[in-house]
């Protein structure tokens, strides 16, 4: 338990993915395979039973500790978290323990069917022989409740470093169903449960940013030009009777779209499509805010599938009958993927991206040009006879993105970075106006030349009014112009919104800070997207 605890700890005191995975890389090469296999489905969403009410905990630690309720109650509002409120709450221990991590899932499983007299007396004992951090632990182990920043790709780089196992295979194989109790670590690293070849997908065919004029690229009828979807890449997989869909973070996402399973029917074994995972509704796509009240969740509601339903768009057909296409041209894989897909309703959620015809580039650029208006972030330009790549291949494949939203902002905040910034302020934190005061909007960390990092490290360190640990607040004097992708609106953030991939574009050495945007500018730029193509903000 104590290894588990520092483990969580250094989780949390990081905001770093390699030092995250380093973390757990140490911890699954030094600690006991049952733990490691229970640490996994923790990280899964594969909690125990809860074998204990969270009223009978309040309970007994308020008799431990004689606290009124209301003293109780006010310092779990402080807190904001039961399990870290009791064990804050608990008087030192008396006897440490050194139990391992499934030693005690297990007792906690023997409670069961026990009577609360018998709970208690071990919830009394454990509370009497754990750390403070310890006890936080092990109290959510009992409410089931256990969330820590660490996604399924993250844990499953981190084994796929430590076991030399192929990331896909982990993927899968942690994905699947099996049993913490039952399964052991190298059986669940070796996928013993599940047939791995069956969910294989293929890697991506990406794309170069465009970096000259399109007449470049020679006749426009040589090229398919399609939108450039903001959604989620993925790969539909079908074989065997299975079905399987997979992210391009290489992340298994399949129980994460119940609208798609209709697929394991339709489509024959031995079919792999690639496309993009959007919030769709009568094969209109929605903005990419919808689609993120659908990511990452471990059940999906009915009022969520209401109101942020998903759609498929297929770009490409990589196998068909189980024979590989990729070495087809596009064309012969685009028509083959027509055939395939013209069986599926009008109301399908799966759908062929469009083609955008066009008969000249400067058609094309204007057609561009209004991306915004169906929630597309530009075009994509693919040789019609090119083949799929993995990566990417210079000349095949080209994205020509539309230009970003731009906002004026004053930097409040500095961070240090890591790597060979960890001696310089890089990461930073904006905000705009709002009447008297400045309301944050975004953080950002690129952008900036060497020069322009030295000249901003040497103001944060002049200028540093508070400290917070790593954080400096400064003073609101370097304005700075950031750009994003798309904004929407966010009940998370105290200015009300959240901005898309912000970065600096560039220091705007030329403005003080009386002259940055206000939130009210954001908000009207927020509404403009909802309504029509939205306008840079200048």
């Amino acid at each position: 338990m104590k290894r588990f605890a520092k483990l969580i700890q250094q989780l949390e005191l990081s905001n770093k993915t390699n030092d995250k995975i380093e973390a757990l890389v140490h911890y699954f090469n030094f600690t006991d395979d049952k733990d490691k296999v229970w640490v996994i489905a923790l990280f899964t969403g594969k909690k125990p039973r809860r074998p204990v009410k969270a009223a009978l905990l309040r309970q007994w630690v308020k008799e431990l500790t004689q606290l009124p309720d209301w003293l109780f109650t006010e310092s779990y509002h402080n807190v904001g978290d039961l399990s870290e409120t009791i064990a804050l709450l608990l008087p030192p221990a008396e006897q440490l323990s050194d139990h391992p991590l499934h030693q005690w899932i297990e007792s906690l499983h023997e409670l069961e069917g026990k009577d609360d007299e018998q709970k208690k007396q071990f919830i009394l004992h454990a509370w009497n022989s754990l750390e403070p951090q310890e006890r936080f632990i092990f109290n959510k182990l009992i409410s089931g409740n256990f969330r820590i920043g660490v996604s399924n790709k993250m844990l499953v780089n981190a084994l796929a470093k430590q076991s030399n196992t192929d990331s896909s295979q982990i993927m899968h194989s942690i994905m699947g169903k099996w049993d913490p109790y039952q399964i052991t670590f190298q059986e669940l690293i070796q996928g013993v449960h599940v047939n791995t070849d069956n969910s294989w997908p293929y890697p991506f065919c990406l794309a170069y940013a465009l970096d000259t004029e399109p007449e470049k690229l020679g006749a426009p009828d040589e090229w398919q030009a399609e939108w450039k979807w903001d959604g989620i890449r993925g790969q539909i997989v079908k074989r065997a009777g299975e079905l399987f869909i997979w992210s391009r973070g290489e992340e298994l996402v399949t129980e994460q779209f119940p609208e798609l399973w209709f697929l394991q029917d339709m489509l024959p074994d031995g079919t792999v499509l690639d496309g993009e995972i959007l919030a769709a509704k009568n094969r209109q796509v929605l903005p990419f805010s919808v689609l993120q009240q659908r990511l990452n969740r471990k059940k999906i509601s009915k009022k969520q599938l209401e109101e942020a339903p998903i759609g498929f768009f297929v770009y490409d057909l990589l196998e068909y009958q189980g024979q590989d296409y990729r070495s087809q041209p596009l064309s012969e894989r685009r028509k083959k993927a027509e055939e395939l897909l013209s069986a599926l309703d009008d109301d399908s959620p799966v759908n062929l991206s469009p083609i955008i015809s066009c008969s000249s580039w400067g058609e094309l650029a204007a057609l561009r040009e209004t991306s915004r208006s169906v929630n597309s972030e530009g075009v994509m330009l693919k040789k019609r006879d090119s083949l799929y790549h993995s990566g990417r291949k210079r000349g095949d494949w080209w994205k020509w993105k539309i230009n970003p939203y731009t906002v004026d902002t004053v930097m409040i905040y500095a961070q240090k970075g890591s790597g060979r910034r960890a001696n310089f302020f890089t990461d930073y934190t904006f905000a705009v106006r709002d009447g008297e005061n400045l309301i944050t909007i975004a953080k950002a960390y690129s952008g900036l030349t060497d020069q322009e990092i030295r000249e901003v490290n040497t103001f944060v360190t002049k200028n540093s009014l508070e400290k917070f640990g790593p954080v400096r607040t400064v003073r609101p004097e370097l304005v700075f112009e950031i750009a994003f992708e798309g904004i929407a609106a966010s009940k998370r953030h105290k200015a009300g919104i959240a901005l898309r991939f912000p970065r600096i574009l560039r220091w705007r050495k030329d403005k003080n800070v009386s002259e940055i945007n206000t939130l009210t500018d954001l908000q009207q730029l927020l509404q403009s997207t909802l309504e029509q193509p939205g306008d840079e903000t200048n």
